[in-house]
């Protein structure tokens, strides 16, 4: 079994990003990210800050909108329409979850999708589908990303994925389909979920149930992606596989922390600085 070191892979890709923004200083470009959040969802700001963060390490410029958690849809669709007109502004970020009684997807159609390096505009969406270049979402970008890392043949192999959510279990299946791999999505309605995942060579968890993939789900030898993170009554957090034991049968797996997390900002990162070469 080899672990899926998603930080020492999301180091690696963070390094090259810093070479490619040094180019584009020198040409005169300075990438830019704006992020908007509504409210103050304690997990959000932890994002936010480490969204930030990897801005600074990358030399990509970084404005934040805070929005009250009163906010009106006019108000937040205002802010994004300006941030569309802004050309020193190349990707645009809304940080979810927004308040109740706001259109999280009315907010994601009015980014535009050449700014939009969260990859949630139905343009985007609509690309991913049909095989053509566009800003495909960080987590999914990420897991894809890893498992090329690794050198892990995706083509011909039987992929499964738990959960169908626009942020991961959709456009990551899709994202398989386009590297050939023979896709199954299974949801809260699937039956017989274990008679499906035991004939996975790729299975990837992404439902938010904390250590939900048991062993005698696995088939020996498979690749384990889990994107869960679940905090824990003691506060440590895990993941919707339960490592300890699937680790016994697979041939990869990911840890959490340390999987998938990493690689989501990474690839935020990669498409700020893809959207500032387009833009």
């Amino acid at each position: 079994m080899e672990i899926l070191d998603g930080k020492k892979v999301a180091k690696e890709i963070r390094e090259n990003l810093k070479q490619e923004v040094e180019l584009l200083r020198k040409r005169g470009i300075i990438p830019k990210l704006a992020v908007i959040m509504c409210g103050n969802d304690p997990a959000s700001t932890i994002y936010v800050r480490n969204k930030s963060k990897a801005c600074k390490e990358i030399g990509i410029e970084y404005e934040e909108y805070l929005l009250s958690d009163n906010v009106t849809m006019d108000e937040l669709l205002n802010v994004i329409d300006n941030l569309n007109n802004k050309k020193d502004v190349h990707g645009i970020l809304l940080q979810s979850p927004i308040p109740k009684g706001l259109d999280i997807n009315e907010a994601f159609n009015k980014i535009f999708y050449k700014k939009d390096v969260d990859g949630f505009n139905p343009v985007n969406v609509g690309k991913l589908c049909i095989g053509q270049d566009s800003f495909i979402s960080c987590t999914p970008y990420g897991i894809i990303k890893l498992l090329e890392e690794y050198n892990i043949q995706i083509e011909g192999k039987n992929a499964v994925v738990i959960g169908r959510s626009n942020i991961v279990g959709k456009p990551v299946s899709q994202c398989l389909l386009n590297k050939n791999a023979t896709v199954t999505i299974c949801h809260s309605k699937t039956k017989d979920l274990p008679e499906i995942t035991k004939k996975a060579d790729i299975l990837i968890a992404a439902i938010g149930k904390p250590k939900f993939i048991s062993s005698s789900m696995v088939k020996k030898g498979a690749v384990v992606i889990d994107v869960g993170i679940n905090r824990k009554n003691d506060g440590t957090i895990c993941g919707d596989v339960d490592f300890d034991e699937v680790s016994k049968k697979a041939s990869y797996i990911t840890p959490v922390p340390g999987g998938v997390g990493p690689m989501t900002i990474a690839m935020l990162m990669n498409n700020v600085v893809k959207a500032a070469k387009e833009n």
